[in-house]
């Protein structure tokens, strides 16, 4: 499997982001922001930093990068696009999931593990876990306070797209869980054809047992099982 990442200017996790991708056994290239071309990718990763130095807002300008038309037509045509912290507001910026990050409660930036419960395994980065299985990986950022409407609270919900929630080590979703402040303790969510997933975590940062968990690798092997379903 082919994955493209995503390098803007002031993406600082793109490295690794493409060794998560190699350390799962796929083959991973790089996407400059400025070219429209997607290399025949077969999954495209937006990763965590600070796109164009996050001015404006997180992701503001990076929704206008000649990649992202290219990255909105290969997720309208169902291809995998995973959007890791500045990823995932990029996504919310471009319009590809609903909501936004906003400053963190306390308008604190925040750099620790937390944990993840798995709401849904019917993603292309949610395959490899179980339903309510607990993750291990860590969060830095400032602006990770997913927020969203009433309206579209409830259509996440009642859709099943609410991918993670951040809770404690036994899967118990509690407010001294949430490092942000993140409505329903969200942590990740996908959009309604279940192909895009934006989360605020880094599994990358998560790939190997001196990293201090592992646990990020079963977004990337997700992958591998999706691409064998899709061929099957």
């Amino acid at each position: 499997m082919k994955i493209g990442v995503v390098v803007f200017p002031g993406s600082n996790c793109d490295r690794d982001a493409h060794g998560a991708v190699v350390r799962a056994g796929q083959q991973a290239v790089w996407l400059w922001h400025g070219s429209a071309e997607l290399e025949g990718v077969d999954a495209i990763i937006l990763p965590g930093g600070f796109s164009y130095g996050d001015y404006l807002r997180t992701g503001a300008i990076a929704r206008f990068s000649p990649i992202m038309q290219a990255v909105r037509r290969f997720a309208t045509q169902g291809g995998p696009v995973l959007g890791i912290c500045n990823g995932f507001q990029i996504l919310c910026e471009a319009g590809l999931l609903p909501g936004a990050l906003l400053r963190n409660a306390g308008l604190r930036f925040v750099s620790r593990p937390v944990h993840l419960r798995v709401e849904t395994t019917d993603t292309p980065f949610t395959r490899a876990c179980a339903r309510g299985q607990v993750l291990r990986m860590p969060v830095a950022h400032g602006e990770g306070n997913y927020f969203a409407d009433a309206a579209t609270l409830a259509a996440l919900e009642r859709e099943h797209r609410v991918v993670f929630r951040y809770a404690d080590a036994a899967g118990n979703v509690t407010a001294a869980a949430n490092p942000n402040g993140s409505r329903a303790n969200i942590a990740g969510i996908c959009n309604r054809e279940r192909n895009v997933v934006g989360l605020m975590p880094h599994p990358e940062r998560a790939i190997e047992p001196a990293l201090g968990s592992e646990d990020g690798l079963a977004l990337f092997h997700s992958l591998t099982l999706a691409s064998a379903a899709i061929g099957a």
